[in-house]
């Protein structure tokens, strides 16, 4: 499996606009975009911090999934991104190495990427995301 890298850390909040707010007025930081994800009922604003981005994920109904998270655990860190160069590849070789996944294939996550997360209780309590970039992303 190769990973390229960090791709990015969701960090879960309920007020999206309040949040972006206070990193763009204490940090300076400007949000590149803000995405609807409507299969996974989120709307999602997004940070370039050089080799990586922070995410904000906030629901978009109380029946997501981020909604949940927010009521069991409060907001706060979600999951991390690892970019992998063939997700394919990656899922299978973890499935070989017992690693549970959450995913049993690809799907499409935001700006058209495949993406699949691997459960907490296989990687120390850390819900982890793999991610492959498509080709016609122009990446």
């Amino acid at each position: 499996m190769r990973i390229k890298g960090l791709e990015h850390v969701a960090v879960v909040v309920a007020d999206l606009h309040k949040v972006g707010s206070i990193l763009r007025d204490a940090f300076g930081l400007v949000p590149d975009e803000v995405e609807n994800v409507e299969k996974d009922r989120v709307q999602v604003m997004k940070f370039s911090l050089g080799n990586t981005d922070l995410e904000l994920v906030t629901p978009t109904d109380e029946m997501s999934a981020v909604s949940r998270f927010i009521d069991k655990k409060g907001e706060g860190l979600h999951h991390i991104c690892l970019a992998v160069e063939d997700i394919d590849e990656a899922m299978a070789e973890l499935k070989e190495k017992g690693v549970v996944l959450i995913d049993q294939e690809p799907r499409l996550g935001a700006t058209g990427c495949r993406v699949a997360f691997v459960h907490p209780k296989s990687v120390g309590g850390v819900l982890v995301e793999l991610s492959e970039k498509r080709e016609d992303n122009g990446e």
